[in-house]
């Protein structure tokens, strides 16, 4: 269950415009509101990792663990297929990412099941072919990050104007059809509140419609997200007070979590 995108800003501006701290217009309000959501999604795989270097319990729902693992689950797409290079005769075995934040494994289907692909490096490719014991083949198949190139300030492959860091090579380049799938996950969508403006006032009141984006962090971060925009709207609206009540509230949140 997301997390509603205007029930934080009224949050928000309930605390922010106690004893007249300060108006957060909406255009602010998304720009902190997209940061802070993007602080919390990273900052799960840093604890995460850790959280990994300490004994857990054995209380499910109360492991450090299990509880980030369920707030990045929201973010886990399996066996999403790739799409081979419109063409493959000038540069056979490209195949292009999904949009991803983290990639994870790639697989190839062969003969009803699916074999993983194995990751290496331009370098490990170049040795590996060479040798009909370590060649990759339809049941050993191997990827590599494709080569990138600027062009024109960004990485892209030459041919295909993809972005680089979104196509791989995959070995034997005689896989240029059937099911390539891979897991990875994905980033947080682009929050955005949105309004109409009250024509008596010309104040905006929120408009649900085609465009509002919630949060899609887990519910649990609702709080969490509240203290993050304070803290960014603190620092635009010069309140050091009102700063110092999000920063107070969020180490308080960390040393809950961290008993």
């Amino acid at each position: 269950m997301a997390v509603n995108i205007d029930t934080v800003y009224q949050r928000v501006l309930a605390i922010a415009n106690k004893e007249q701290r300060g108006y957060i217009t909406p255009q602010e309000y998304n720009l902190y509101a997209n940061q802070a959501q993007m602080d919390i999604f990273e900052q799960y795989f840093y604890d995460l990792n850790q959280f990994m270097r300490i004994p857990g319990n054995d209380t499910r729902y109360a492991d450090q663990v299990n509880i980030l693992q369920e707030k990045i689950d929201i973010f886990e797409n399996y066996r999403v297929a790739l799409t081979a290079s419109n063409d493959q005769s000038a540069q056979p075995g490209i195949w292009q990412l999904p949009d991803y934040y983290r990639l994870g494994e790639l697989y190839y289907k062969h003969k009803g099941g699916y074999v993983e692909i194995e990751k290496a490096t331009q370098n490990e490719i170049h040795h590996l072919q060479n040798s009909p014991l370590t060649a990759p083949s339809l049941s050993r198949p191997m990827y590599v990050r494709e080569s990138q190139t600027l062009v024109g300030g960004q990485t892209t492959n030459v041919l295909t104007g993809i972005p680089s860091d979104r196509t791989v090579q995959i070995y034997p380049i005689t896989i240029t059809s059937g099911t390539v799938v891979c897991n990875y996950i994905s980033r947080p969508q682009t929050v955005e509140w949105t309004y109409i403006v009250n024509s008596s006032n010309s104040r905006a009141l929120f408009d649900r419609s085609a465009l509002t984006r919630d949060f899609e962090l887990h519910q649990s971060e609702e709080t969490e997200l509240v203290v993050k925009i304070l803290e960014l709207a603190g620092i635009t609206i010069k309140d050091p007070q009102l700063y110092q009540v999000a920063a107070t509230e969020e180490a308080q949140n960390v040393q809950q979590e961290n008993k």
